[in-house]
């Protein structure tokens, strides 16, 4: 094999093969979904879901000025990895009764590139 044909060769697959994105860019991308009812700066106003903003670490349903529901409140749960991922894959299975209407991801791969955007984006 010629040295031209295999660079060709070599530059032919690299073209056709999609740039790997990081993880932190792919929940960000994720995140356009939950950007609808969700802001994540602080100071930014709540829309249909509370704001984000410092949600790593905090308790469920203690956003001040946001009505959550009784559910979610007395759920007892604190926003961590293990309670997200399980919260992003089913919100309606992890706390029966939230007003929360997002259906969920099923994919573990792409939950966990949500929650690491989210980690970095609501500091």
């Amino acid at each position: 094999m010629s040295k031209l044909f295999a660079t060709a060769l070599t530059l032919a697959i690299l073209a056709s093969t999609p740039a790997l994105a990081s993880e932190n860019e792919v929940g960000e991308k994720l995140f356009l979904q939950c950007k609808t009812c969700h802001t994540l700066k602080a100071g930014q106003p709540n829309g249909v879901g509370p704001n984000l903003h410092g949600v790593i670490g905090a308790k469920a349903g203690s956003h001040a000025g946001f009505k959550y529901s009784p559910q979610l409140k007395a759920s007892g749960l604190v926003w961590n990895d293990a309670t997200l991922d399980s919260w992003i894959a089913n919100p309606r299975l992890k706390v029966k009764g939230t007003r929360m209407v997002f259906i969920g991801i099923p994919d573990a791969a792409k939950r966990k590139a949500l929650i690491a955007y989210l980690k970095h984006a609501t500091k």
